[in-house]
């Protein structure tokens, strides 16, 4: 699977670069595994101690948000979705309450296509598992599930209590959590004094300021091919972040099933290898959310719509590689690329 690893996001950082400047102390660094993908927080300060702890701060609480609102272990958002399925209403954290009402609005400005309602499609793909299975869905479960069609939208909250007529629906926040991690972050390291950093959650990065005078700089990786793309600097608070078939996904019969799911079908999309979406600072503290839920609508929104649907999200600097190898980028976008050897033939879009 490693030799099919698509287009994703990831530091433009050599050893050598992680020495600093003359004079200056080494990034501080550390790294875990949580949300199931690797994260990595680096930070350019002059007291190595601080900068340290502050990211002992931020793993933390990524933990604390992998395990509050894991969709299928026991947590806080499991609880929730097991009440649903009972017909139950369920008293909710002011935390959860504020994350939902945040998603409904997302998935309603993205016209439903990214919506974190769907968890039950979701398991019904396997894709809430560690490791995917090559089978289809029960197609009698697929079809409910289709005539039921449970969205986000359907959950009502009154003060901190939340219910749904639908039983179908489930809440899995697996495409926007990482993006709520990396504005918490942002917020963490900026109350503790830092302000030169670098947040990478499995490929969704934010930054802050910059590296000793350097701009932060990542690489863009073609989905079906070995090598960077190209590479982007980043600006003080800008997030990137990428939507792929590439990581979770299986094959059957010769054709690739990925997790992206299209609420409107019930079924993974196809004609998309991945979608990257630069979010700039005007976005505020939501600039992560940003960078990790908008490329969702965009990528459903396949061939025929990503370029409407990134106008309607507002997000003008978009790259999108098709299933057939066609890459097509906004010319906001291509204006900021560095591309490494030969450049490739690229569609710039207005």
């Amino acid at each position: 699977m490693r030799s099919l690893i698509g287009l994703r996001l990831w530091l433009a950082l050599s050893f050598s670069l992680l020495l600093g400047g003359c004079g200056r102390p080494p990034l501080q660094q550390q790294e875990s595994f949580v949300f199931g993908t690797r994260v990595e927080v680096l930070v350019a300060d002059e007291s190595p101690e601080k900068g340290r702890q502050a990211i002992a701060a931020v793993l933390r609480e990524f933990d604390r948000l992998h395990r509050a609102y894991h969709a299928w272990e026991p947590s806080e958002l499991s609880r929730l979705n097991v009440a649903l399925a009972a017909g139950q209403s369920a008293e909710v954290s002011p935390e959860l309450a504020a994350l939902i009402r945040q998603a409904q609005e997302i998935t309603a400005r993205g016209d439903g296509l990214f919506d974190p309602g769907i968890g039950r499609l979701i398991g019904l793909w396997g894709f809430q598992s560690d490791e995917f299975k090559p089978q289809l869905p029960d197609p009698a479960a697929l079809a409910a599930w289709r005539a039921a069609r449970p969205g986000i939208a359907d959950l009502q909250l009154d003060g901190l209590s939340a219910s749904s007529r639908k039983r179908a629906l489930a809440l899995d926040f697996g495409g926007y959590l990482k993006g709520v991690a990396l504005d918490r972050a942002a917020a963490m390291l900026k109350a503790a004094g830092i302000r030169n950093a670098l947040i990478n959650l499995g490929g969704n990065i934010l930054v802050l300021g910059d590296k000793y005078g350097s701009k932060w700089k990542v690489g863009i990786q073609h989905p079906r091919q070995p090598g960077p793309l190209a590479t982007i600097e980043l600006a003080d608070g800008e997030a990137i972040g990428t939507s792929g078939d590439y990581q979770r996904y299986f094959e059957l019969d010769g054709q690739r099933y990925c997790h992206l799911l299209d609420p409107r079908s019930g079924s993974p999309v196809a004609d998309t290898a991945a979608v990257t979406v630069l979010i700039n600072a005007a976005a505020g503290a939501e600039a992560g959310t940003r960078s990790d839920a908008y490329s969702k609508p965009i990528f459903v929104a396949g061939a025929a719509g990503w370029r409407q649907m990134a106008d309607k999200m507002g997000v003008g600097e978009v790259l999108r590689v098709g299933r057939d190898g066609r890459i097509q980028v906004t010319a906001a976008l291509a204006a900021r690329l560095q591309f490494i050897g030969d450049k490739p033939d690229i569609e710039v879009l207005p």
